[in-house]
């Protein structure tokens, strides 16, 4: 009997470690076949985006060439590089060219320059779009619309060489329009571009002239993706135009208005070269001389192009530093990263 117990038990034991062993085969088998299916599966994807790889080729090459490829010139802010013995053959300063760099006697009014007007274009380069898109979007006149789009989005496709000959003929404290029309209220000649305490804020109001257009239509792409179904929904609960904007319409494209921020960063230091250079005059160099024009200066003018390039070389880390700042807290505020 006993014999026959302990027989009976070993056949059990037996049975479950085969049973066993057999489940871990077949689990081992199904992991395989999955894999060889994912591996089978990823080779026809990459085989299906071969041809998006080769249309994004000439790209590629392009941003190599043109982006990737000068930045072998920042060596040049480690030389006091001559011309003459070319990029390989000047004679290594170290970082002499950063010491003359921050004692020079105008660098601190210039990076001062540089934000404030840097700030004013970032800041009012969101509210004067977004309001203005706000302020369309409320148009049911169809046709009113669009003109009004296209008479605000037209400067912008006009250079700074362009519009700066044209504000300076408008401006102008003798002949210009705008003092003839303050002339008519009483008002003294002003003059915008000869006087340091205007200059600054002449440079930000005519940018946002210039560019507010294309914001604008662009955040009038951002609200056509909000559904209005919200907005009837909210009609039915009573609330009225200002509710709605701003419980509905500024919440439905605060992600654009997050993205436009975080990439405008890379302009903190960057208040426009093309737009003052044609502008400014040596009368406003006091609040009107930024970073890219003392570059232009001492590398071009002066021939001092090391100093000019350690300059360029230290905005453009300060830049990257405050975008990665700006993405993430972008992330850790709204939830959203732009890369």
């Amino acid at each position: 009997m006993n014999g026959g117990r302990s027989d009976l038990r070993v056949d059990q034991w037996s049975q479950k470690r085969f049973a066993g062993l057999f489940k871990g085969v077949r689990s081992d088998s199904k992991d395989r076949s999955m894999e060889a299916a994912m591996q089978t599966t990823g080779k026809q994807k990459l085989k299906r985006e071969i041809p998006l790889y080769v249309m994004l080729m000439p790209a590629v090459i392009i941003t190599v060439i043109y982006s990737y490829g000068p930045m072998v010139g920042t060596s040049i802010a480690f030389q006091r590089f001559l011309p003459g013995k070319g990029l390989f053959g000047s004679p290594f300063t170290g970082l002499d060219n950063f010491l003359y760099m921050f004692k020079m006697p105008n660098i601190l009014s210039v990076i001062y320059n540089t934000v404030f007007i840097s700030l004013m274009k970032m800041v009012l380069g969101i509210i004067v779009p977004v309001t203005s898109a706000l302020l369309l979007n409320e148009v049911v006149h169809t046709t009113y619309k669009r003109v009004v789009q296209t008479i605000i989005y037209l400067p912008y496709f006009l250079s700074w060489v362009i519009l700066s000959g044209i504000l300076i003929t408008i401006l102008s404290p003798s002949e210009g329009v705008v003092n003839q029309l303050l002339g008519y209220l009483g008002v003294e000649p002003i003059f915008f571009l000869g006087d340091e305490r205007i200059f600054p804020y002449t440079i930000v109001a005519t940018d946002i002239w210039k560019n507010f257009g294309f914001g604008t239509i662009v955040y009038l792409s951002a609200l056509t993706s909000i559904d209005p179904n919200l907005y009837e929904a909210s009609v039915i609960d009573g609330a009225n135009r200002w509710q709605q904007t701003k419980h509905i319409t500024l919440p439905g494209i605060s992600t654009t208005i997050i993205l436009l921020s975080v990439l405008s960063m890379s302009n903190i230091l960057n208040a426009g070269f093309e737009q003052i250079f044609n502008l400014y005059s040596p009368t406003v160099y006091k609040t009107g001389d930024i970073i890219d024009t003392l570059v232009y200066r001492t590398g071009i003018q002066n021939y001092q192009f090391g100093v000019a390039t350690a300059v360029g070389l230290m905005k453009s880390l300060v830049v990257l530093i405050l975008i990665a700042v700006s993405n993430k807290a972008a992330e850790k505020i709204a939830g959203y990263r732009v890369f």
